[in-house]
């Protein structure tokens, strides 16, 4: 370290590419990340590793000034460095003096992608996929239930993002995402830690029994409604026809009624939650609506109700999830009509583009390949692609490949797991034809992770795996030694999902 430390002295009044061509010496036992190397103030801030751990070295030429900021370890005798850990505090200082590493809005961005990291180590290999296309990534995404199976915070999240932004010199801007959040309290929490997106889950307040009601049972709650909501709704809706691409929805006045008795509540409450969003952040959010976590498939005439009604509420959103027929598991391809699912989608993009051009999201979209092509094609890319747990599968997979007694481990507390899971966690994977690991070679155990079955049992299991306290930390330092290995898969999966959607490449 201390010869590390002297060579960087020695470098500080250089030009900052010239530091970043000769600081690197991959002899030592301290490698910086070439692209994390930054000149500020007549001092050095970089990422670097040793073998067990990342943190950020500072080296100044004086004790005041940027290096007094960070909080870690005084190190080496002839110069004046500091060895950083990846605190709040140290996470705080780098979106002070480096903004870029800090979440922002996304709403002036046409195509954008979800990168859920369960495990803060991810961004790498999702910065290294999309920075050859023209998409903006949301690399900080959580939701309460991946917090809470994971131990993690929403500060915990968005400052994993800010290290890896760092370390990779990624200034394009990126997102934070709130994913599925119910109420004010959560949000509330989500931006005091930065957070910039919030996708709001309207779940909670949509009345989706009402879908099933008889005519009659909605009339009579339509009745309850007030003498101005019920004449807005008669204006607005009944037996209406309104253009929408090539195709005319007709709205007559019992399905109106229907989808004011569903959605009026929700829609009160995403207006409360426009305002409160707004009278904390100003325009400086991107909000989501979600209206996926419902048994049956969003009709387009209930898209059609729900965007207009929420644009006369003036409620400004950035995109809007629709709950689409078919098979959405997690970890796998879509199961479902293709051409049904095509005949939707177009029809459900032409409402969004005639609303005010939103972008339709697609949530439970990792590794749905059969479908990229038309989602990209059908939205004209005005889209938002939401993914989560394929970045934890491909930890899973480096695993599998670099340490097979500890994927065996992890495989059998799946196992163990995987019945109490299924409570948090919609699949239909038949385990009992997953091969027992302890019959395999260490080199067939990759091939699980291109096994349906075998990718959610590990996809829904991953909470009780990283909670295992034999587990965890084993984990954990594998994931260290194999770090350049996860960021390439990472790379190419996520290259796969961009080019089969036809997000179009930056032109060199």
């Amino acid at each position: 370290m201390r010869d590390i430390i002297e060579r960087a002295s020695s470098l500080i009044n250089s030009q900052e590419e010239d530091i970043r061509n000769e600081i690197i010496r991959k002899e030592s036992m301290v490698s910086f990340y070439k692209k994390s190397v930054c000149k500020k103030d007549n001092a050095i801030v970089a990422m670097a590793r040793d073998e067990r751990q990342r943190f950020i070295l500072v080296i100044s030429e004086r004790e005041d000034g940027i290096i007094s900021e960070f909080e870690g370890e005084q190190i080496g005798d002839a110069a004046i460095a500091r060895k950083c850990p990846l605190s709040e505090h140290n996470a705080k200082v780098l979106r002070k003096h480096f903004p870029w590493t800090a979440p922002v809005a996304l709403h002036d961005r046409r195509t954008t992608v979800g990168c859920g990291d369960r495990l803060g180590l991810a961004t790498a290999g999702h910065i290294a996929a999309v920075a050859k296309y023209e998409v903006a990534p949301v690399l900080a995404q959580q939701s309460m239930r991946e917090l809470e199976m994971t131990g993690r915070t929403f500060r915990n999240v968005v400052d994993d993002a800010t290290f890896m932004v760092f370390q990779t010199g990624y200034k394009n801007g990126f997102g934070a995402d709130g994913n599925d959040l119910k109420t004010i309290p959560d949000i509330d929490n989500a931006l005091a830690a930065g957070i910039s997106m919030i996708t709001l889950d309207l779940s909670g307040v949509t009345n989706a029994a009402a879908a099933e009601w008889t005519q009659d049972e909605i009339d009579a709650e339509f009745g309850k409604f007030t003498a101005s909501s019920r004449r807005h709704f008669e204006e607005e809706y009944f037996n209406k026809s309104f253009k929408i691409g090539d195709e005319i929805l007709e709205i007559d006045a019992p399905n109106a009624r229907r989808c004011a008795v569903i959605y009026c509540e929700a829609l009160d409450f995403a207006a409360e939650v426009h305002e409160y969003l707004i009278s904390r952040c100003r325009d400086q959010f991107d909000l989501e609506i979600s209206i996926t976590n419902t048994a049956s498939a969003t009709l387009p005439v209930q898209h059609l109700f729900i965007a207009r009604e929420l644009l006369g509420r003036n409620v400004e959103f950035t995109s809007l999830a629709p709950r689409f027929a078919g098979d959405f598991q997690k970890a796998v391809d879509f199961s479902g009509d293709t051409a049904q699912f095509d005949r939707q989608l177009k029809l459900h993009a032409a409402i969004a583009q005639a609303c005010g051009r939103y972008k339709i999201s697609i949530h439970s979209g990792s590794d749905k390949f059969t479908l990229y092509p038309a989602i990209g094609k059908m939205t004209d890319m005005h889209l938002h692609l939401k993914t989560a747990g394929t970045s934890w599968l491909e930890a899973v997979r480096v695993i599998a490949e670099k340490e097979p007694v500890l994927y065996r481990v992890m495989h059998k507390c799946a196992l163990d797991n995987y019945q109490d899971m299924l409570q948090l966690y919609d699949v239909t994977a038949d385990i009992g034809i997953i091969p027992d690991v302890d019959g395999m070679a260490d080199e067939e155990l990759r091939s699980l992770m291109d096994m349906n079955e075998a990718r959610q049992l590990l996809h829904i299991t991953y909470g009780p795996i990283l909670n295992d306290k034999a587990i965890r930390p084993l984990f954990f330092d594998a994931m260290h030694k194999h770090e350049e290995c996860y960021m390439d898969k990472l790379r190419k999966h996520f290259d796969k999902h961009l080019s089969l959607l036809g997000v179009p490449v930056i032109e060199s």
